[in-house]
């Protein structure tokens, strides 16, 4: 027999238990997604961000919430972008490229930022990439130290180009340090740089005009999310203009460009997830060291490369991670 007392405690246990455990539960995460460029470009890496934030555990919309900024090309909008970030008191701010990791890193100090940049020391992100401090890390895709080896390999698949041109965006404020890499690498060889610039969609057609005046035989194109964005058309004006171009994915050789050489963008990416799920199982930013790649992969285009009326010399082929007929 249950007496009075023992069914007041159970019948209040039954009542007040789920609410009380319902109380207990965690809120789902806010993260936040900040990009210099537009989503739909990015829908591949944003697939690969998302493959390694649920290895770590986190699936959106079930357990967790992401919020997106794009910049659509406009790199001044970035600071007020992350300001507007900041304010919904997110757990994690992604960042991708140096420009917005800065723009991140300026409007806070204490919400975790995991990036996807070029050089993260030199631009001042972190002090170091085995002990980056403070309140970023991520993922450092190695640009500018392979823009010398994509002229290299450009030369040796055009070896009778006197003067190649390299195409940057003027917004980007990482140019100075690229384009004195490239230069010393230009002189090395024996080959004239040219530098054109396009910031905006529009300037691109401009760009390749100039090129053309320029006579420049080959075309070597400056790392940029924004550029990135716009790779069909880039590659497009390329054929049009019957210009070999380095670039510097194998996104832009599956869209048809004639050679790529750097980093997998995928890979890269499935890494800033798990590292974003690892802070959100209480991983400290300044306890993850900046992780680099150690594979680049060398991509070749023959049905472009037949196109342009150009041989690509086996020694080339002899060392691409794909080629695509």
């Amino acid at each position: 027999m249950i007496n009075r007392r023992e069914l007041l405690l159970l019948t209040c246990g039954a009542v007040t238990g789920p609410r009380a455990l319902h109380a207990q539960q965690k809120p789902v995460p806010v993260i936040s997604f900040l990009g210099p460029a537009s989503p739909g470009p990015f829908a591949p890496f944003a697939a690969a961000f998302l493959q390694g934030l649920s290895e770590a555990g986190y699936v959106e919309g079930q357990n967790v919430t992401i919020e997106y900024r794009w910049a659509e090309g406009h790199y001044d909008w970035l600071p007020a972008l992350a300001a507007d970030l900041v304010g919904y008191k997110v757990e994690v701010i992604v960042a991708d490229g140096g420009a917005a990791a800065l723009a991140a890193k300026t409007a806070t100090s204490t919400i975790p930022i995991v990036f996807f940049a070029g050089d993260p020391v030199g631009r001042g992100l972190v002090t170091s990439l085995a002990r980056p401090g403070g309140n970023l890390t991520g993922l450092s895709i190695i640009t500018n130290e392979l823009m010398p080896k994509r002229l290299e390999l450009l030369s040796e698949l055009v070896p009778q180009a006197r003067a190649v041109a390299m195409l940057v965006n003027p917004n980007s404020p990482s140019n100075e340090s690229r384009i004195r890499d490239v230069q010393e690498a230009a002189r090395a060889k024996g080959v004239l740089l040219r530098i054109l610039t396009a910031g905006t969609e529009g300037e691109f057609d401009a760009a390749f005009i100039s090129l053309v005046q320029l006579q420049a035989g080959t075309l070597l194109f400056g790392t940029d999310p924004f550029s990135f964005s716009r790779r069909e058309q880039l590659v497009a004006l390329a054929a049009r203009h019957g210009v070999p171009a380095m670039y510097e994915a194998r996104e832009y050789a599956v869209a048809g460009g004639l050679i790529s050489y750097g980093t997998s963008f995928a890979a890269t990416w499935r890494r800033v997830g798990i590292y974003v799920g690892k802070i959100l199982n209480g991983a400290k930013p300044a306890d993850l060291p900046v992780e680099q790649p150690t594979r680049f992969e060398l991509v070749v285009n023959l049905k472009t490369a037949e196109a342009m009326g150009l041989k690509v010399p086996p020694s080339i082929l002899a060392r691409a991670d794909e080629v695509i007929e």
